[in-house]
């Protein structure tokens, strides 16, 4: 028999009783697999239509930094809380609500008059996405029978990939033939299938009472901690690091990160538990998570707009360029996992992060007409390669190390840590290279601190390879078996579905 998969909340829920097999059971798939994607197509092509809103906009560097990390904050901030309403007031309910409400944001984002006006719909948006996001995955697992589960996530997961894939094709045509506001306007077809599917054919489900108090203070001090940090790092590049606003906004970032911790250690319901950091393990895994996600956030802001502003590439060429990193994540992710599975975690932590650092350090050498298959494709094949080596094993350590009745909300921490490392360093990597103000509208400037961004970056990787090396270990050989449908349930952390990665592929 199987084991009960606990949702984002760790909650376990009610039993379920779908086939794969049956009508039902593949309207909900079809379901949560449009929910989910138009989350993770909506991140993957938002970075490449920058170069175009900035034109539209004549926006800053610092205004494309805030197009990202707004949607980024809140998202974060309210992952957790997402998670937690769905097993308290019905997860079908709470991820219509999330879709409805992502829909309107992206209808708004689309309309925007100005970039002001953008970035405070893309924090609508990542809002929506918190309610949308733990509850695609939370219904398969409250929805499917426990012997049909695993087929019904591993479709999940590859179909997300699928979608994942076609995601910077579509995004770049669309930029290319029309404009960037159809990035996000074609949500709202989608959600509105996604809607009328999951009213009629999804099942509702709950976590059994007692149900634990939402922790919204909780969630309240982390999303504006978030908040005044990255407001400080990036208001940091135009007024200098002694400004007053940006002194303030670093305090009272820090004082508020500070109370939550208290807040979540004193209370008898903490959205996040972080006893779970006790385990050496469970945080070393972590803190490799923050470094490495710091790295690739900070690098892949910058990529495509180095590709259209320096080197001519139109939106969908830049969105194509990267696309063998999604064939190498969808084909060898299976076989990393299970190799991690039988040697243990630590060499592919350890050897991933060295070669992503390789990758991005070959991104140095993109210059000028930025050919593709000397200058990208070598930076992009490295680049996919440490990625597909390092990280199923990087999750499946997070989520393995924390205790059996917190497998969820560890998957659920471990995403939110690298969506944290992300927003930390789009605010950052920029202005520690020098992009800033209008420098992106100038090639020769761009590219001199691209290359000092990827150095930065690959120094970055190769770090979190070191303190992989220093603080992972290799669990006992008996205790590397998981079953099947833990391993199918393990979160990337990228903004995509999570890998399938019980088996080999093949």
């Amino acid at each position: 028999m199987t084991s009960e998969v606990t949702s984002t909340s760790g909650v376990e829920s009610a039993a379920p009783s779908l086939t794969y097999a049956s009508g039902t059971g593949r309207w909900v798939l079809a379901a949560t697999v449009l929910g989910s994607g138009i989350a993770a197509l909506d991140a993957t092509v938002v970075g490449i239509a920058l170069p175009a809103i900035g034109r539209d906009f004549h926006a800053r560097v610092d205004s494309m930094q805030w197009v990202v990390d707004a949607y980024t904050l809140t998202l974060a901030g309210l992952l957790l809380l997402g998670g937690a309403f769905g097993d308290s007031f019905g997860r079908r309910k709470v991820f219509v609500i999330g879709t409805v409400w992502f829909a309107l944001a992206s209808l708004a984002c689309g309309l925007a008059p100005d970039a002001g006006f953008l970035i405070g719909a893309r924090a609508v948006q990542g809002a929506g996405a918190a309610l949308l996001t733990p509850g695609s995955l939370a219904i398969l697992q409250a929805s499917f029978a426990p012997d049909d589960r695993s087929k019904a996530i591993g479709a999940w997961s590859g179909l997300g990939g699928v979608a994942t894939a076609v995601g910077p094709f579509l995004g770049g045509w669309l930029i290319s033939a029309v404009s960037w506001r159809l990035v996000f306007f074609i949500n709202l077809p989608i959600a509105a299938v996604v809607v009328a599917i999951a009213t009629r054919h999804v099942p509702e489900s709950r976590a059994p009472a007692p149900r634990p108090p939402l922790d919204l203070p909780g969630a309240v001090m982390i999303s504006l901690s978030l908040a005044g940090i990255t407001y400080g790092l990036i208001t940091a590049s135009a007024q200098g690091w002694t400004a007053p606003s940006v002194l303030a906004a670093l305090a009272i970032g820090l004082v508020l990160f500070g109370l939550f911790l208290g807040a979540e250690r004193r209370g008898s319901h903490p959205m996040l538990p972080l006893g779970l950091f006790r385990v050496r393990q469970f945080s070393a895994a972590n803190a490799v998570t923050f470094v490495v996600y710091g790295a690739l956030g900070g690098a892949l802001f910058l990529v495509p707009v180095v590709l259209q502003e320096v080197s001519g590439y139109s939106a969908l060429a830049a969105g194509v360029a990267t696309l063998p990193v999604t064939v190498i994540m969808l084909t060898l992710s299976a076989r990393s996992a299970a190799l991690a599975a039988k040697i243990g975690p630590r060499l592919q932590m350890t050897v991933g992060p060295l070669v992503i650092a390789a990758g991005l350090a070959l991104f140095a050498r993109l210059h000028g007409s930025g050919d593709y298959l000397t200058q990208v494709l070598p930076a992009v094949v490295v680049f996919g390669l440490g990625l597909a080596i390092n990280v199923a094993p990087l999750t499946a350590t997070a989520l393995s190390a924390a205790p059996a009745e917190h497998s969820g909300i560890a998957s659920a921490v471990n995403n939110d840590v690298a969506r944290a490392a992300s927003l930390i360093a789009v605010a950052v990597l920029p202005v520690a290279a020098g992009i800033t103000g209008d420098v992106y509208l100038h090639p020769a400037a761009l590219t001199r601190g691209f290359h000092t961004a990827v150095l930065f970056a690959a120094a970055a990787a190769a770090a979190a390879g070191l303190l992989a090396a220093a603080t992972i270990r290799n669990p006992a050989a008996g205790a590397r078996r998981k079953t099947p449908e833990t391993l199918e349930c393990l979160h990337c952390a990228l903004d995509a579905p999570p890998l399938r990665s019980g088996t080999p592929a093949g």
